[in-house]
C-alpha cells in the first residue's frame, strides 16, 4: 500500500503560480506511474497530468503549456508546477498512484485545495 501526502496548496491570484508536492511513501514508488487529478464543486474529477517511472508525461488539454508534473525518484516526491493559474483551475487536487498497467484507481491522497482568485 502506497501513502500520498499533498501540500502546497492555496489561495493565489489569477496570473499567479503555485507548486504542488506529494511524498509517496512505499517500496516500489519509484516504479509507478505517479498523477494529479482534481475535482472542482459539482464535477467530475478529472487527470490534470501523470508521469511514468521513465518520466514520460501526459497533461490534460486544459492544462497544457501551463503546468508542468515532475518527480524526484530518489526522494520519491512528485511535483506539480503551476503557473498562468486561471479561475477555472480553483479545485481539489489529488495525488495518485498506480501501476503503470493500470489505468485507473490506485492509490490517492487526501487532496490539497487550490483556489485561484479573479
Amino acid at each position: 500500500q502506497v501513502q500520498l501526502v499533498e501540500s502546497g496548496g492555496g489561495l493565489v491570484q489569477a496570473g499567479g503560480s503555485l507548486r504542488l508536492s506529494c511524498a509517496a511513501s512505499g517500496s516500489i514508488v519509484s516504479l509507478l506511474t505517479m498523477g494529479w487529478y482534481r475535482q472542482a464543486p459539482g464535477q467530475q474529477r478529472e487527470l490534470v497530468a501523470d508521469i511514468t517511472s521513465g518520466k514520460t508525461t501526459n497533461y490534460g488539454d486544459s492544462v497544457k503549456g501551463r503546468f508542468t508534473i515532475s518527480r524526484d525518484n530518489a526522494k520519491n516526491i512528485v511535483y506539480l508546477q503551476m503557473n498562468s493559474l486561471e479561475a477555472q483551475d480553483t479545485a481539489v487536487y489529488y495525488c495518485n498512484a498506480r501501476p503503470p498497467w493500470v489505468h485507473s484507481g490506485g492509490s490517492w491522497g487526501q487532496g490539497t485545495q487550490v483556489t485561484v482568485s479573479s
